[in-house]
């Protein structure tokens, strides 16, 4: 069983969603909604909806339901009791800007504004999971690919892979901070010079710091990560359970990451400030 979080695409993965002759969304038999007929529409139309997407237009506009509604409202009000305990200052920051409800889904268009004042960045719909060098290398663009659906409502709590609710709570709200959202500029700017060979560094470095990395704030661990801040069960879990070591990006490459379990071994660096010098100094001697 997969765990509540999200599997990164890679090297090796191709995009999970074809469109021939019409939008399919591939489900693995384990995800909640496999047998769910209605729900494996509505993913079809969601994922037809970004890849018909023109970046020259507007963000297509989903019409949630209330189940979907529901879920969002289920993850929001057991998150904010976590954030207000294992969230760091800086994420704080950025989700007071996004001015969400806990009640009803946003929507991508509305989000993407908000972080385009915040910090210019800006996010556009895609289908599904693409590529690592693909969705690293537009956050040099200060583009931020986000799917728009919702995970299956048998299992709020639990997505295989990125929903909303993760685009959202996770990144969205980190790039409302300028510290963050510059953190996520600088892996894009490597990745679109970067060889497709290196891209894997860029992967385990990203998954722990943008994804579930921790800072200290008096002396104490908190989550920046957006694969911690909007997973229930890894927030619960990381600062008594997981074991956490200084950050050291010649050791970060090296350790292979399961995605399909809760996070074991997580990294904590003294604040921001010091993980951007010792990620550009890695990047500059590498790229």
């Amino acid at each position: 069983m997969r765990k509540e979080g999200f599997v990164m695409g890679d090297t090796a993965q191709t995009q999970r969603v074809t469109a021939e002759p019409m939008t399919l969304v591939c489900l693995d038999r384990d995800h909640p909604g496999f047998r769910d007929q209605v729900y494996r529409d509505r993913r079809n139309s969601i994922a037809r909806s970004a890849l018909e997407f023109d970046e020259n237009k507007p963000i297509p506009l989903i019409e949630y339901t209330a189940e979907e509604n529901a879920v969002w409202a289920t993850v929001c009000k057991k998150l904010e009791v976590l954030h207000a305990r294992f969230a760091c200052r800086e994420y704080l920051d950025g989700f007071s800007k996004l001015l969400v409800s806990q009640n009803q889904v946003p929507q991508l268009a509305q989000i993407s504004e908000r972080i385009s004042i915040a910090s210019g960045f800006r996010m556009l719909p895609v289908a599904g999971l693409v590529t690592s060098k693909q969705f690293l290398s537009q956050l040099g663009r200060q583009v931020f690919l986000s799917t728009q659906y919702i995970r299956h409502s048998s299992r709020p709590l639990y997505t295989p892979e990125p929903d909303l609710i993760h685009e959202v709570i996770g990144h969205a709200a980190s790039l409302c901070n300028p510290a963050l959202a510059c953190l996520n500029q600088m892996f894009g700017q490597v990745a679109m010079r970067a060889p497709d060979e290196r891209i894997v560094e860029l992967e385990r470095l990203y998954w722990y710091t943008v994804e579930f990395g921790t800072v200290l704030e008096g002396g104490k661990p908190k989550a920046f990560g957006a694969g911690l801040l909007s997973s229930f069960g890894e927030l619960g879990r990381f600062a008594t359970e997981a074991f956490l070591r200084p950050f050291d990006v010649n050791s970060a490459i090296k350790f292979a990451y399961d995605p399909t379990d809760y996070q074991k071994t997580l990294y904590f660096v003294p604040n921001l400030a010091v993980l951007m010098e010792r990620l550009d100094r890695y990047f500059v001697d590498t790229f």
